[in-house]
């Protein structure tokens, strides 16, 4: 997994990752508050030693976190209220690629360890 920290003085810390988890990098900026850093990877570790999942809803994207992997979802993959085939004449059609990113546990578990050393002004 690809990422790189930004100190952006008009917003703050950033995080810009690949194409592929772009949603993980949009739940760090958007979702997770930089307060709630050192608890959240404290949170993490008791994962490791349990069978436990942790589930988070966010504003906009959900995240699913086991032992073995981190699980993003957009909240709009599964909004079903719209009515996509008034859409079909302008060729529009829902892209839920974005709208999904997962990566293994313990790459996620270094992110966020190299988040909490960024954010905290540690690297």
């Amino acid at each position: 997994m690809e990422y790189q920290f930004i100190r952006d003085p008009i917003t703050g810390y950033r995080v810009r990752m690949s194409q592929e988890h772009a949603l993980v990098g949009r739940w760090l900026n958007e979702e997770l508050a930089i307060a709630d850093v050192k608890s959240f990877v404290e949170q993490m570790e008791s994962i490791v030693s349990s069978q436990d999942e942790i589930r988070i809803e966010g504003r906009e994207v959900r995240l699913i976190l086991s032992k073995d992997e981190a699980l993003f979802e957009a909240h709009s993959l599964y909004q079903n209220d719209v009515d996509l085939s008034r859409y079909e004449d302008d060729f529009l059609e829902l892209d839920e690629d974005g709208l999904v990113a997962g990566c293994g546990f313990e790459d996620f578990q270094a992110l966020m360890l190299d988040w909490q050393a960024f954010t905290q002004g540690r690297r």
